[in-house]
């Protein structure tokens, strides 16, 4: 995780040499924790919109909560507090109180925003025990590198291509673990049915 960081904040160096100023999630975001509506799974009347809680989408609803890009933080209940639970979410979509809804500003590029959380600790925001929790409060406190947008928009393009490879060289692992395992059950039942010569 600390790699990620230190190639985005490597990006940013090369890309800004004379530094960036830093600013508090606070100044530079659009919080709309207010939307967010909680339903139990009881209640959900099935739909097409993504309902969505502190890790993924947990099921599809009828009805939205947000319509729009947005950053969606988990408040609590992360799978993982060392890779910390950072989705992006677009069109409609149903938020519910696990997740915090954050959207940057116009001097924040909300893909550059996502990209630059999903690299950060967020251990040292949390609070509680088992179940940690970031509050909105400290949230809000977060400090962010803010370069010139125009330098936002080409990291964002660097990290979406390498993303989009990465997606890609996944995939391409995957059909080949596929093949090999088709051909090793091949094998596997040639050498089962094999017959003594008579």
């Amino acid at each position: 995780m600390a790699n990620n960081t230190n190639k985005i904040d490597k990006l940013i160096n090369e890309l800004c040499p004379k530094g960036v100023e830093f600013k508090e999630l606070g100044e530079v975001c659009n919080i709309a924790d207010n939307k967010r509506k909680p339903v139990e799974s009881s209640l959900r009347v099935p739909g097409k919109t993504p309902y969505y809680g502190a890790n993924n989408i947990q099921d599809y609803v009828e009805g939205f909560t947000h319509d729009g890009d947005y950053i969606l933080i988990a408040e609590d209940g992360s799978a993982s507090l060392e890779n910390y639970s950072i989705q992006y979410a677009t069109g409609k979509f149903w938020a519910n109180n696990h997740v915090h809804v954050i959207k940057g500003n116009n001097d924040l590029n909300n893909r550059f925003l996502f990209y630059y959380l999903k690299c950060m600790n967020f251990v040292l925001f949390l609070s509680g025990g088992a179940r940690a929790k970031l509050t909105k409060a400290k949230m809000l406190d977060i400090k962010i590198p803010l370069p010139p947008l125009a330098i936002q928009e080409e990291i964002v393009k660097i990290l979406d291509n390498f993303t989009e490879l990465e997606a890609e060289l996944e995939a391409e692992l995957e059909a080949e673990l596929e093949a090999r395992k088709k051909q090793y059950e091949y094998y596997r039942e040639q050498l089962l049915t094999f017959k003594e010569k008579v």
